[in-house]
């Protein structure tokens, strides 16, 4: 009987598994500085800011030059996008011959143009100016009205250039936010906000109330002269050991 040889099947090469790819952990992007998330500022921390702002300075100004309401109001309404001493230089001669809506009527759109071409938008304005002053004359008697709603219905004048008006012509205790209040506000963490009105708002709630005749006079000095935009003269600071900007550099 032959003998029955069988072939060896070949085995087939054993396929090496894949290795697991290790999980590779993404970076977290660094947490953004939140003065919301600041320890907010206590009564008694707010009431000395505020007095040491007042003995410092007992009876701020504004630095915008006016001889009563009326040119007041043309002022704030002038300097809109305008520095104040840009106002003022070109404000020294046309308040000598118009400091009334009824002189600013009469002086007309064309030639209140020349006083103030310095003034950016100076077209605009002179526009708005000569409008109001007539609305000013025909709804209000001639007289700056004494209601937010009622300025801001003035052709140029806004929610910032009502409360300016009613603080330094009437007394009121409104809070105008520039730019400089804006920044304050929020880089001390006083009252942050992402809108002027939220800032504004912020700043009423906390300031107390024997504070809030200068207060927004204080603001934009602190922020005009103290609390730059750029490069904070942290070092000079009045309030620098209760600020809560957590980039301040003393």
């Amino acid at each position: 009987m032959a003998k029955i040889t069988r072939k060896p099947v070949p085995r087939k090469a054993a396929v090496p598994k894949k290795k697991a790819k290790a999980a590779v952990a993404k970076p977290r992007a660094p947490a953004k500085k939140s003065l919301k998330a600041v320890k907010p500022w206590t009564p008694a921390e707010i009431h000395e800011v505020f007095s040491r702002f007042r003995k410092a300075n007992p009876e701020p100004k504004g630095e915008l030059e006016h001889v009563n309401p009326f040119t007041l109001l043309v002022a704030v309404v002038l300097s809109a996008q305008a520095t104040d001493a840009g106002v003022n230089k070109a404000t020294r001669a046309l308040f000598e011959v118009a400091d009334t809506p009824q002189k600013m009527l009469d002086l007309g759109e064309e030639s209140l143009r020349e006083y103030i071409k310095t003034i950016g938008l100076y077209r605009t304005k002179a526009r708005n100016v000569i409008a109001l002053s007539a609305k000013v004359l025909s709804e209000f008697g001639g007289e700056v009205p004494r209601t937010r709603a009622e300025i801001e219905s003035l052709p140029g004048a806004g929610r910032k250039t009502a409360n300016v008006v009613l603080n330094m012509a009437f007394g009121e205790h409104t809070m105008a936010v520039d730019t400089h209040v804006f920044r304050v506000g929020n880089r001390t963490g006083l009252a942050p906000g992402k809108t002027p009105l939220e800032v504004e708002l912020g700043l009423e709630k906390v300031i107390p109330a024997e504070f809030m005749l200068h207060a927004h006079h204080w603001l934009i000095l602190h922020g005009r002269y103290t609390c730059l935009a750029r490069k904070p003269r942290c070092e000079v600071c009045l309030i620098n050991d209760l600020c809560r900007w957590p980039e301040k550099t003393v």
